[in-house]
């Protein structure tokens, strides 16, 4: 699971945004960032921390490709500590993919 918070487009007002004064403007020169959520359900801690260490490695390549100021957050599931390398990253580019894309009315 991914969530990805994208800086504020310029032109909008401070007085009418919902968001904290400290996510306006400053943060769109600074460089994107990422976090990452590996609960213990994916495995002990050394599960966690592979899973953790590949999650990383794969999201420092694509972390260029994000606008600058971009907050990425990476939640593994416990299916992840199985997962081999190729299928994280195929899993990542599919989550970053559908967090880009705009938010339509979804069918259910």
């Amino acid at each position: 699971m991914v969530h990805l918070t994208l800086p504020e487009q310029t032109g909008s007002t401070a007085t009418t945004s919902p968001e904290p004064a400290r996510s306006s403007g400053a943060e769109t020169s600074a460089p994107s960032r990422a976090g990452f959520v590996v609960s213990k359900a994916v495995g002990n801690a050394v599960v966690r921390n592979t899973v953790r260490r590949r999650l990383r490695h794969l999201v420092r390549e694509r972390l260029a490709d994000l606008p600058a100021g971009s907050t990425l957050v990476v939640r593994a599931l416990p299916p992840a500590a199985q997962a081999s390398y190729a299928r994280l990253g195929a899993d990542l580019d599919a989550a970053l993919a559908a967090a880009r894309s705009p938010r339509g009315r979804r069918s259910r």
